[in-house]
């Protein structure tokens, strides 16, 4: 089974906050249930439209081989099952940033802000530095969405 480095349900609570910049593309704003993330992300609107109050999976994974054994740099749809059967939108990009603050004076856990490009588009993803331990800056991720 694929390693996944990030998992959660999110829900859409905002889309394009600071108005429209792009005819194709939406930033959807995002609060996830179990880590309580927070997310910024933008999504191609022509392939995949997202709506106020959808609900969804996001997984960040390392590869989509299902073995977990590491990308290659090249896909293929030679007809071999991948994670990507199981979402219905997915994207190949860069974690480029990670910042921490290291938690305050009153004992409140450290808070980390998770940045990442895919090709143009980006991904902000905020809230509890533990949620993402095994997030690394440079690394190569796929980002997963299926609808729930």
């Amino acid at each position: 089974m694929a390693e996944h480095l990030f998992e959660d349900i999110f829900h859409v609570t905002r889309i394009d906050p600071d108005g429209k910049k792009f005819d194709r593309v939406n930033r959807i704003e995002a609060r996830s249930e179990q880590l309580d993330m927070y997310m910024q992300l933008d999504i191609a609107t022509d392939v995949y439209p997202m709506h106020m109050g959808d609900k969804f999976t996001m997984v960040l994974a390392p590869t989509l081989n299902l073995d977990g054994t590491p990308d290659t740099g090249y896909y293929t749809q030679a007809g071999r099952k991948t994670l990507a059967d199981k979402y219905d939108y997915v994207m190949h990009g860069k974690l480029y940033k990670i910042s921490e603050d290291g938690g305050s004076k009153d004992k409140t856990a450290p808070k980390v802000e998770i940045y990442a490009s895919f090709g143009g588009l980006l991904m902000l993803l905020k809230g509890d530095a533990s949620s993402a331990a095994n997030l690394e800056l440079d690394q190569r991720l796929f980002l997963l969405i299926r609808k729930v």
